[in-house]
């Protein structure tokens, strides 16, 4: 009965707290009195709810290393107290804790924390932190890529949490399920003497931090043997039947090593942006070059994945290498006037506006690819849509026969950045 309570009463102050401030959600930074007066609302509601018991840790500068690094699983939510959307937040995120806490007793399994960022700015700037709330999900001190994103209810957090304690390493029985693999999906592999082994509790760890870019399966003793000729071995599946296997030659007592290897594995070079993904993937802040294709066009997607490698490696962290499905981008696509039947298309996404490889045919070029995203770095693509080529030795006289080009098409995917209807975004870094 008292949960049931607890959660109406979330829902009330959620629900009460969008419905009083949602005309103001736009001005919310450029009038902070107004916003004040918004949150007391929120406040004065939140007294309504009264949780059994909260296990909420605050983390500050002297304890958040022992805290997340002692935790298997850690759920932090980073907030302000003035933000409204980290008020309507709270009481879910403590009730979505007590769930939790009577699944999973042990502390060291499952943390909930907080970080006031207002007054750990250093905590803040430490984990990039650009909009309020922002739930970080954290394995042994590691703060995991893929953020919490999902519906903002007690039942939904609960469920997230449940699914990080499924075992994403799946036993084999049999060496003869090697041969049912999905080759469709990237696998890793791994044959051990002994469960209880140092070994093992490598390859465990890395699992669970890479469980959503490949997928985990194992065998011990008797029915690994035939895979240890020479002691435990990890080998990696790649995509495709008649791609070899590729063997792990480090140490697996050394987690850095193991988990660099399998990361290179599992998370390719050029990635797939979803609908599911593609906040995530905004949010990184990089521009995008990205190869449209029609799905089942995995030739052109070879072509782009081999030039990616060859010309742009160094480029890595600097820019996202991505494939995207035409049918389900048309909408960017016609940004920039071409539509599912001039696939495949290469374009970059600055975020500001978007820019269109001549020819895909010119992939062959050596060293096009790569001038086209040096041209984006050193502003040339942006300055010849507004004015022209640049002039050349060349070509004397072509600064007054040029024709002035109209604007570039706005950026298509800056529309997945996160939603200014469920967080409030730090425009300015010096805001943390």
């Amino acid at each position: 009965m008292g949960r049931d309570y607890n959660m109406a009463a979330a829902l009330f102050v959620e629900s009460l707290c969008w419905w009083r401030d949602k005309k103001a959600a736009r001005r919310w930074r450029r009038l902070p009195s107004r916003r004040d007066s918004l949150c007391g609302c929120c406040l004065q509601v939140a007294g309504l709810y009264t949780p059994v018991r909260s296990e909420i840790t605050s983390l500050d500068a002297g304890n958040i290393d022992e805290i997340l690094n002692s935790a298997g699983v850690a759920l932090v939510n980073f907030y302000a107290d003035w933000c409204r959307f980290s008020q309507m937040l709270h009481p879910i995120f403590e009730e979505a804790s007590n769930v939790v806490r009577e699944e999973f007793p042990d502390t060291k399994q499952v943390v909930f924390a907080r970080v006031d960022c207002d007054q750990h700015s250093d905590i803040a700037q430490r984990y990039r932190i650009s909009k309020y709330p922002t739930l970080k999900l954290f394995r042994n001190g590691m703060m995991m890529k893929r953020e919490y994103r999902g519906q903002r209810s007690v039942s939904a957090i609960a469920d997230f949490i449940r699914q990080q304690k499924v075992d994403p390493v799946k036993e084999m029985q049999s060496l003869e399920e090697v041969a049912t693999i999905d080759r469709s999906k990237r696998t890793i592999i791994g044959y051990f003497d002994r469960k209880d082994s140092d070994n093992y509790h490598t390859f465990e760890k890395v699992a669970n931090i890479l469980r959503d870019d490949c997928v985990f399966l194992t065998a011990f003793g008797e029915v690994s043997k035939p895979e240890r000729f020479s002691g435990d071995n990890v080998i990696y599946k790649p995509i495709g039947e008649s791609i070899p296997d590729m063997v792990y030659l480090g140490s697996l007592t050394n987690f850095d090593l193991t988990y660099a290897w399998v990361q290179d594995k599992c998370v390719p070079l050029v990635r797939e942006i979803t609908f599911e993904n593609g906040e995530e993937l905004t949010e990184e802040g990089i521009p995008f070059l990205i190869l449209f294709h029609m799905k089942d066009d995995n030739e052109s997607l070879e072509k782009f994945q081999h030039e990616v490698a060859r010309q742009l490696i160094s480029e890595k962290g600097s820019i996202n290498f991505l494939h995207a499905d035409c049918d389900k981008f048309r909408h960017p696509l016609l940004h920039i006037q071409k539509t599912p039947a001039d696939c495949p298309v290469i374009a970059i996404d600055s975020f500001r506006h978007m820019y269109v490889f001549p020819e895909f045919s010119d992939l062959a070029v050596p060293g096009k690819l790569r001038q086209f995203v040096l041209d984006l770095h050193s502003g040339k693509l942006h300055r010849e849509f507004h004015h022209g080529p640049d002039p050349t030795d060349s070509t004397p006289g072509q600064e007054e026969n040029k024709e002035l080009p109209s604007n570039p098409p706005e950026s298509s995917f800056q529309k997945l950045a996160p939603s200014e209807t469920r967080y409030t975004i730090l425009r300015d870094k010096d805001e943390l």
